[in-house]
This record gives C-alpha cells, structure tokens and sequence, in this order.
C-alpha cells in the first residue's frame, strides 16, 4: 500500500531540471533537484577525453560541481542509465566532489561479464556490479529528498538499460529520442529489437504529460538541439514507434537501420571506463593506465 501511494505522487512532484550538453559527444548530462529540498541527483555525467591524445579533462563534469555549489545543493545521487558506449562518465570526479551514492541498473552485471571478455580484464575485475554504490532493481522506488523516483528496466539497447521517473519527469538515456530521431540502436551485445520495442511500449504507458529527458539529441540540421519531449508527443509523432507501429513493423525497421550505423567511435575506451563505475582499469607495473583496442571485435564481418 505504502509504495502505491508513493507511486501516485511521482507525476504530481515537478523537478527542477538543469541540462548540460557535451557536445564533443552530444550527450547531455541533468542536475534534478527535489523541489522541497536542496537534495539533488545527477544523471549521465560526462568526462573529456581525447582518444587521439590519450587526455582526460573534466570541464563538463567541473561545471556541474560549480552548479551543485552555488545554489548550495546536496547531491544524493550519481545515476547512470546504463553503461555508455559513446562517452566516459564522470561519476567517480563528481562524488569524490560532493559525495552521493553512484548507482546503475541491477543487470550491469551482464555488461560486465560481455565486456569482461573482450577486454580480457583482470581476475581482480569483479562482475557482480560491486563497484557502484548501488544497483536498482526494476520498479525499485527510492527518493531525491523528499521526492519519491521509480527506477524502471528498460533493455533493448543493452540489457542494463533503466530509466527514471523522478516526479513526473522521466530520464530515459537512450532508449527514446526526440520525435523526429526514433528510437536507440539495439545491435550491441544484449542488445535486442524486439525487447527495445517492449520497453519503449512500457514507457509510453506513464501519463501523457510526462516529461521525457533525453540522453542524446540527433537533430536533422532543421532545428536547433533539442533534449525534452513528452509522452503525448512521441506517441503522436515518433518515426520509429509512435501509436500506429506494431512490434513486427519496429523490429524490421530497427534491425535494417542498425546494420547500415557505424560503431561510435568512443566505444572501446567508454565501455572499458564505464563498466567499472566510471574508473580507469589499473596501473600496470611502469605505473601507466592503459586502455585497450581489441581488433575487429566490432566488425566480424572483415577479414583477419
């Protein structure tokens, strides 16, 4: 009864959003403070990293900090929506800030054991998720403050993927973009159309006044960026899965358009950094961190 009624005052409790946007990697990053309280979460932050150089930076994850500090907040939360193959996280740099529990979706343990592999981790490497403070489970209820939040699992990109639903607004990573750029790839391992399809249906179901915060904006070049939508307007206007398209018109469309994408070009040092909690693999005896390119582990389709 308790978290029924917590549940019903999720789309009552309006958040106050702060976008960040990255645009090296086209991700946007959210403050979202409790509206009763200076508690506040972050979610999806970003670290700059040059892959050419090797260089780490932290401004994007620095104005964030700057952010929290002056309008006096106290951070609770560093969520990740899934585990990133387009950018590294900052979650470690902004809790070693401001404190706040790093958290993920309960199923990262399936990324880690896939990429594990490619990567050859060390034995050190543990696959259960222990290196993030705490893992939701789906239809897990926690709070912001004073504001109840609904974490809920939502794969199809990759098996971990959660969104959530903090008042009425809705974090929903990449598993939904705006209208007029679809829906998030689903040909990573774990990765499945058909569940993706299925989890986008489960969130068109919230209230059509939902706020939907997006991860990544892919504008057509007719409009400026764009990072909120909402339920009532994907399902009126989405090209890949508005009202009108079945789960067998999705999956042929999705699974078409995937083999034509490229792979992101950060998704081998993202992957390797941010299945391990947003932290660089160890030193190596001469005291270096390394991160490693395993070849053609994303093209099989080319010859050794």
């Amino acid at each position: 009864m308790k978290a029924q009624v917590e549940l019903e005052k999720l789309v009552v409790a309006e958040p106050d959003v702060l976008p960040f946007l990255d645009k090296d990697t086209n991700t946007f990053s959210y403050i979202v403070k409790d509206p009763e309280s200076n508690a506040c979460a972050v979610i999806d932050s970003v670290v700059n990293y040059d892959p050419a150089s090797g260089g780490v930076s932290y401004e994007g994850a620095d104005a964030i900090i700057k952010t929290i500090k002056d309008r006096k907040l106290q951070l609770e939360w560093v969520i990740e929506t899934h585990v990133h193959a387009d950018h590294l996280s900052a979650a470690p740099y902004i809790k070693n800030a401001l404190g706040g529990k790093i958290a993920i979706g309960d199923q990262v343990s399936i990324v880690q054991k896939t990429f594990g592999r490619v990567f050859n981790a060390d034995s050190d490497f543990a696959q259960d998720g222990s290196q993030f403070d705490h893992l939701f489970k789906d239809n897990e209820v926690y709070y912001v403050g004073k504001m109840a939040a609904l974490a809920m699992h939502t794969p199809g990109h990759t098996p971990a993927c959660m969104t959530h639903l903090i008042g009425n607004a809705a974090f929903v990573g990449d598993t939904i973009f705006m209208p007029d750029s679809g829906s998030a790839r689903a040909d990573f391992p774990g990765g499945d159309a058909r569940i993706l399809y299925r989890s986008i249906k489960k969130l068109l179901s919230l209230p059509p006044k939902t706020r939907l915060f997006m991860c990544h904006d892919y504008s057509t070049g007719e409009r400026e960026l764009e990072y909120e939508s909402t339920i009532a307007e994907e399902l009126a206007n989405n090209i890949h899965v508005n009202a009108a398209v079945s789960e067998d018109q999705f999956v042929t469309m999705r699974e078409a358009k995937d083999k034509s994408m490229e792979v992101p070009h950060l998704i081998l040092p993202s992957l390797q950094v941010n299945m391990r909690a947003g932290e660089f693999p160890p030193p190596e005896d001469n005291g270096r961190v390394y991160l490693k390119i395993p070849v053609n582990v994303f093209a099989p389709h080319r010859k050794q």
